[in-house]
Order: C-alpha cells, then structure tokens, then sequence
C-alpha cells in the first residue's frame, strides 16, 4: 500500500495551487454540500471538547443542533468561541467563530427550514435540544503544503480579496 499513497501524494503535491478565489468557492461549495463538521469548544475550566455535529450553511453561519446538556451546548454560553473543521486533512476548511446558542422557539423560520430540510429532522419544538449558530469571524483552507501560503480567505469576520 506505500506505493498507492506515494502516488497520492504524488498527485495532489504536484498540483498548482488553487487561486484565492477558486478556494473561497470551494470552500462555499463544501459548505453547502458537506452535513458534518468537528467542533471544538473548551468549558470555563479549559477542558476541551471535540465532538461531530451536523450543518447547513445558512446566511453566512453554520446551524447545527445538540442537546442542551451536552458539553458543547454548554461551552458556547460562557465562551462564545469555537474552532470547526470540514473536510479531512487534504481538503480541509478551518472555520474559527463566534457561536451562539439558540432555543428552537426562537430560531428564524428562514434558517428552521433550512435545517430540517437538510436533515429531515426539526428540532424547534424539542425543549431538551437547542441550535447553535456559529458565525465565522476567520476560514483557511488548503489541500497541500503547495497551499499553505495564502489559505486566509476570512479574517474579522471578512472575505479577503
């Protein structure tokens, strides 16, 4: 199997890298299309949590639902911060956000919609889960080491030309 990898490497570590703003699209392509993200969020304490959520990309902010007791839920109130990852490690975007937690009852239809639409599943009349609303304030994104230089496509909450 060495050999196969070598030839993947090979591929991808060759390949020009992709402009600004070809991988501003892609990442807004994967956005749309990807369901699952990791997000990372620390207690008060600095305990950190990494767990799998799903997504929709909805007016520029990533929706996604848990149980209101779970660490994550409970990590956004105080914090208010979170790291995300889509993707996998050759075709990642690293999402850094501003979150915020959101009751079912009070979450815009708009977005509501968007959500189980996706998923074919509605949480707002749930009272034992709640939304959470991150908004990007940065995103990198890269495939390779070729693209390492320039992976910043948002910074203060701003695409970059």
């Amino acid at each position: 199997m060495p050999g196969a990898l070598a030839n993947v490497r090979d591929m991808t570590e060759h390949e020009p890298a992709r402009s600004r703003e070809q991988r501003k699209q892609d990442a807004l392509d994967r956005l749309e299309k990807d369901k699952d993200a990791w997000v990372s969020t620390a207690s008060p304490d600095g305990v950190p949590t990494l767990v799998p959520l799903c997504f929709v990309w909805n007016r520029g902010a990533l929706l996604m639902a848990t149980r209101r007791t779970n660490p994550t839920a409970v990590n956004v109130t105080p914090a208010g911060q979170a790291g995300i990852a889509v993707g996998h490690t050759r075709d990642v975007v690293l999402i850094e956000a501003t979150a915020e937690v959101i009751e079912g009852a009070d979450l815009d239809p708009e977005s509501g919609d968007a959500f189980a639409a996706k998923f074919d599943w509605d949480l707002r009349n749930s009272p034992a889960w709640v939304y959470l609303r991150f908004t990007p304030t940065a995103i990198r994104a890269w495939r390779e080491v070729n693209e390492l230089a320039g992976r910043e496509l948002m910074a203060d909450g701003r695409w970059l030309d």
